[in-house]
């Protein structure tokens, strides 16, 4: 695949924020931005909202970051380094979720910004409360340039349980209507496909990304990872359907790349680019 340019060294690269948990076995969460966007030649600042206590197997614990640290990050770097994209991840309450909003608005941001709307990790571990999901359907997708559900968020986000093409269809517009510019609808939790077919929509068209559904337990980050890798194609100045192509085109290399670790689910792995 054709890979973002990497800067020359010594210049300033590209910067990309991100707004996420930690990942104490460092398969998803920041660790797994970080990954990525170092490996497509970004600087990536980050803003913790949360530690959890985890591994390959799930998560034992999150202990959440105070609201105004969780601000003050976002306005330290805002202001000092600037950046030209961000992501969100894991936001582990509602009033976390607020304060990003309110601090996004404050700070007058615009540059592109890619939700990850994270609620439940891939072993079934809640990481937003079912309460803050108002909150982050009221306060944050208006702000969106992109949301990225999988099908189990979107299930829980707008009550749809995603079963073949249409309800997938119905699902993005569900979606949209909730004020993000456009919605990715990721097709990676149909078993029943042969083929990981995600949807994009900004409320009039529909573009399809498909690609070979690969045999790995070895998939851990794998939303992590593709949100960051689309957000430094818009940090690049890609269009948002090229910018997902390329994600999409990046997390499948990723998953191939992945590998085991510990007693549960292993990483996939950017490190294939080195």
């Amino acid at each position: 695949m054709t890979l973002l340019p990497l800067p020359p060294p010594g210049t300033t690269p590209l910067r990309v924020l991100t707004i996420a948990g930690s990942d104490s076995g460092g398969g998803a969460g920041i660790q797994a931005d970080l990954r990525t966007m170092a490996l497509l030649g970004v600087h990536a600042c980050v803003a913790v909202t949360a530690v959890t206590v985890q591994n390959t197997v799930g998560v034992k614990g999150i202990h959440e970051v105070p609201d105004d640290v969780v601000a003050g990050q976002i306005e330290a770097v805002v202001t000092d380094i600037g950046i030209q994209a961000a992501k969100t991840g894991m936001l582990a309450s509602a009033s976390i979720v607020a304060t990003v909003a309110a601090t996004w608005r404050r700070l007058d941001l615009s540059v592109p910004l890619v939700v990850d709307p994270v609620c439940v990790s891939m072993h079934g571990d809640a990481l937003l409360p079912a309460a803050a999901l108002e909150t982050l359907c009221t306060h944050l997708f208006p702000l969106a340039t992109l949301v990225t559900p999988n099908l189990d968020e979107v299930a829980q986000l707008v009550g749809i349980d995603v079963v073949d093409a249409d309800s997938q269809r119905a699902a993005a517009t569900a979606l949209h209507a909730l004020g993000p510019r456009w919605v990715l609808v990721k097709g990676g939790h149909l078993r029943s496909s042969d083929t990981s077919r995600d949807l994009l929509y900004d409320g009039a068209d529909c573009y399809e990304f498909a690609a070979p559904r690969l045999p790995t337990g070895n998939d851990h980050g794998g939303g992590d990872t593709l949100a960051s890798a689309v957000a430094c194609a818009l940090a690049h100045g890609f269009s948002v359907p090229d910018a997902v192509g390329f994600g999409k085109r990046w997390v499948t290399q990723c998953l191939r790349a992945g590998y085991p670790l510990g007693h549960g689910h292993g990483p996939v792995s950017p490190l294939f680019r080195l």
